[in-house]
């Protein structure tokens, strides 16, 4: 026996011509699936690379489009405002009509209140005008039956005078006023001599001077009453007799008859 007769050859086995094929198509197969893979997903890449840097190309059409979609929106904005601007103004304008329609009713109202009262006061007017010729008759009569001749005359005529500021007493005061519903101080005293023939100047400055200087302790009624300096006067009245006076004060109380304490004058003139 050999010994070498139980040691295995180590020579390889030879594959069979069967099995090589088998091996070699298996082999290509794959190759052949590997490289259809491979064709496929480099198509697969491209198509898709190609679909992602595919952008819309901004052309001159869509750009106008855009453009005017936004001179739209402008232009719609623009009307909003013009819209709000409008509805503020007739707001404000009828806020405003509102306001004149309350004004005007209330200058209708007052218009209404004062031509009643000129009716009024005409009616009142009206009324001492009668009571004004019932005492200048009565005066005139007074003077008629005077006994003495001199001193009565002065008397009589004084008595004409206060007759006269008296019927006035509620008349209104007015600057510059001489009648016969309306005075001022002086232009009562002038129209008061006026009624027995006396004329006096018109200003209260002139009238402190027109007459004798007498003292505020010896009045006789139809004295002229002064306030202020001799010649530089600033109000006049007449003297009624009884330690009271009527003057036309102010337009607060109008033509009044008061006593001297009222207010004391300055000095006093005699012109009868």
């Amino acid at each position: 026996m050999s010994h070498t007769a139980h040691i295995r050859s180590h020579r390889k086995p030879r594959r069979s011509a069967t099995t090589s094929i088998a091996v070699r198509a298996g082999v290509a197969g794959g190759v052949l699936s590997m490289a259809a893979a491979g064709a496929s997903a480099t198509a697969f890449a491209a198509e898709s690379t190609t679909q992602t840097l595919e952008l819309p190309t901004l052309s001159a059409d869509l750009g106008s489009q855009v453009a005017e979609s936004a001179d739209a929106m402008q232009q719609a904005a623009a009307n909003y405002q013009l819209q709000a601007e409008r509805d503020a103004a007739a707001t404000k304008a009828a806020k405003q009509a509102k306001a004149d329609l309350a004004e005007a009713k209330k200058k209708a109202e007052a218009k209404k209140k004062a031509e009643e009262a000129r009716k009024a006061a005409a009616e009142e007017a009206a009324s001492r005008s009668a009571e004004r010729a019932t005492l200048s008759a009565s005066a005139s009569a007074s003077v008629s039956t005077s006994a003495s001749t001199s001193s009565s005359t002065a008397t009589g005529s004084a008595a004409a005078v206060i007759a006269f500021v008296k019927a006035q007493v509620g008349d209104a005061y007015v600057s510059g006023g001489t009648g016969p519903n309306s005075w001022d101080c002086s232009g009562l005293v002038q129209a008061a001599f006026s009624q027995i023939g006396v004329d006096l100047p018109r200003v209260s400055q002139d009238q402190s001077t027109a007459g004798t200087q007498v003292s505020l302790s010896n009045l006789q009624p139809g004295d002229i009453l002064y306030w202020g300096g001799a010649g530089s006067a600033y109000h006049v009245a007449v003297y009624v007799g009884d330690g009271m006076f009527v003057g036309a004060q102010n337009p607060s109380t109008g033509v009044v008859e008061k006593p001297l304490s009222y207010d004391p004058p300055t000095g006093a003139v005699r012109v009868l």
